[in-house]
């Protein structure tokens, strides 16, 4: 697989391959079994991005003389996730009679999609496009003209699909029983967010396509969970990790056409989104101290407490000296959250900011939604 730099280490980092590329490449040897070849030891691939690799199989062998199993371990490169050293295999039955039709299956450990707002249709096997596209390609490159009259039906199963889904965020998704099977090029590429991107894009499109026009965006599972106490009545499909794409997030909010926008987090990324920041990493994006400094004194604190907010090492630490002697610091930078997502949703969508303590207790709630949406619990 190729290599991508690692800009922190100089480290060369190792690519690999989605579930989409592992099922199209345990198709492809399926498919060269029943052809009449010997079972191959690995294969190779065309990616959707043009380039072209090798994929080794884990297993292959005959279950009848037209149908056939192969397996792939999945290999996710340096940049490995839940499904990382999987086991994705595939059954495919050859047919006769049939119009050289490729049908492509989900089977066991596969999810199924249960609500709108996603590439594939409701009630059919979270197998998307790209994975598609490749296992027919892949199959037909293995076929000759004798089989040309064949139907070739490809059942891809997960052994582990179910267990590796709890894991991810595939229920919030509508996605039930298994795993996805992914891919928008086959390979996966070290240090990309573009997984992340896909995921939140895909949560806001579930939301409205399931009639939701308020969303809760928050960084994690743990400022999720704080905002979910808050507003026990909503389907937990309004609630949407965004990570650390703040910018990303509140963009893809408005495209989608919610209404009333909710970002839920706590005070360490609070402060670095009221700097202005797009992308709140903690590697890429410190806190300015001198900024929330800058804030207190606004706020009507002394220069004394000043001068140690803007020597702190960490948010935490300032936080502890500013709350709650002094609560309209907080509220400067609520309300520069409140301004900077608006730099991102305009005019035509509300906003409203939760800041929570490192305890997960709200000590700052406003914007223009907070009228709509219910008040925080009276515990908070």
């Amino acid at each position: 697989m190729p290599l991508s730099n690692d800009k922190k280490s100089g480290r060369r980092l190792r690519s690999g391959f989605t579930t989409g590329a592992a099922a199209a490449a345990a198709a492809k040897a399926a498919v060269r079994l029943l052809a009449g070849r010997p079972a191959p030891s690995k294969v190779p691939i065309s990616f959707l991005d043009g380039s072209r690799g090798f994929i080794p199989i884990a297993a292959c062998r005959l279950l009848d003389k037209d149908k056939a199993l192969a397996e792939v371990i999945k290999d996710a490169g340096d940049d490995p996730d839940v499904t990382h050293r999987a086991r994705i295999g595939v059954v495919v039955t050859f047919s006769r009679p049939g119009s050289g039709r490729v049908i492509i299956r989900g089977g066991q450990g596969v999810g199924r999609v249960t609500k709108p707002g996603l590439e594939v249709p409701v009630g059919s096997p979270a197998i998307t496009s790209g994975p598609r596209q490749m296992i027919e390609a892949e199959v037909r490159s293995e076929l000759d003209r004798t089989q040309a009259d064949r139907d070739i039906t490809v059942e891809v199963f997960v052994p582990e699909g179910q267990r590796l889904a709890r894991k991810t965020l595939n229920a919030r998704l509508g996605i039930l029983g298994g795993i996805s099977i992914l891919g928008t090029t086959g390979i996966v590429r070290p240090m990309s967010h573009a997984a992340y991107k896909a995921t939140i894009e895909k949560a806001l499109s579930v939301a409205r396509a399931v009639g939701l026009k308020d969303v809760i965006l928050t960084t994690g599972r743990r400022s999720e969970r704080f905002a979910q106490g808050l507003w026990p009545d909503l389907d937990e499909t309004a609630f949407v990790q965004m990570g650390d794409f703040f910018a990303f997030s509140l963009q893809q909010a408005r495209r989608q056409g919610f209404e009333l926008v909710v970002v839920a987090v706590f005070f360490g990324k609070a402060v670095k989104i009221a700097q202005g920041l797009a992308h709140t990493h903690a590697g890429r994006a410190p806190v300015n101290m001198q900024a929330l400094a800058g804030w207190c004194l606004q706020a009507g604190a002394d220069r004394e407490l000043a001068s140690r907010v803007a020597a702190c090492n960490t948010a935490r630490q300032a936080f502890d000296m500013i709350w709650p002697r002094l609560p309209r610091a907080v509220d400067q930078v609520g309300k520069r959250i409140l301004a900077a997502a608006s730099g991102y949703c305009g005019r035509q969508t509300s906003l409203e900011a939760v800041i929570f303590d490192f305890e997960g207790k709200v000590v700052y709630h406003g914007g223009q939604g907070a009228r709509r949406m219910p008040p925080p619990h009276p515990n908070t």
